[in-house]
């Protein structure tokens, strides 16, 4: 008998934050910022839970309802941390088959996104998957071109585009992190996002932009 794997999602928050102070609680959409993709991954079909992970109980007065909060160590919270101690923390206290990682500063991120990355890794044909924004365009490295030869300039449209990682979600099978401290698998699914929901709210400038981008095209959800 085929036993179904238990899918967790977390959302990492801290109530304040340096270039930008109580980022994951600015209002935005009628809602705090942090409530957009929680909310979104608890309308996804296949997440079992979806948990926010915060030293600070005062976060329950800005999630959905249904969202699980468990408390994290508040050195978790210095500047100085890196993202893998906070997962590995999570990781070690919630077991799950397959982890998504999530982050508040993506309200865009669609529902319908969230469960197609996640039906490639249920399925078996990927062991993990994330989020990211196609670039079709001539692009440099290192005073390198990476995606085209100087000698044979193509058209744009024939160009290999390059995929950029945004902040939106990582979804991995445990072991990708505990055997190979890794939240992008061997055989990832890379989950194109539109422009809308590749917005990164990291500083004020990004915050005014998302808020009129809420006035003009609301949430961007179908």
């Amino acid at each position: 008998m085929v036993t179904a794997m238990k899918t967790v999602a977390f959302v990492p928050i801290k109530l304040n934050s340096q270039r930008l102070p109580h980022k994951n609680i600015l209002p935005i959409g009628g809602h705090p910022l942090c409530w957009h993709i929680i909310h979104s991954l608890i309308n996804a079909k296949g997440i079992d839970e979806v948990h926010v992970y915060c030293s600070d109980e005062a976060v329950k007065n800005f999630i959905p309802r249904k969202a699980v909060f468990t408390k994290r160590p508040q050195y978790l919270d210095g500047d100085m941390v890196k993202g893998f101690e906070i997962y590995k923390s999570f990781i070690d206290e919630v077991d799950a088959d397959v982890y998504i990682l999530a982050h508040t500063t993506s309200p865009f991120i669609k529902v319908s996104s969230i469960e197609n990355a996640l039906n490639h890794i249920m399925s078996g044909e990927n062991d993990s998957a994330f989020s990211a924004e196609r670039i079709q365009t001539f692009a440099w490295y290192q005073g390198k071109p990476i995606n085209y030869d100087l000698h044979d300039v193509p058209r744009t449209q024939d160009m290999e585009p390059v995929w950029i990682e945004t902040s939106g979600f990582f979804m991995f099978k445990k072991e990708i992190f505990t055997v190979h401290g890794r939240r992008i698998g061997f055989h990832p699914y890379i989950q194109e996002v539109s422009g809308m929901e590749a917005i990164d709210i990291d500083e004020k400038k990004d915050y005014d932009m998302a808020l009129k981008l809420f006035e003009v095209e609301g949430s961007g959800e179908e």
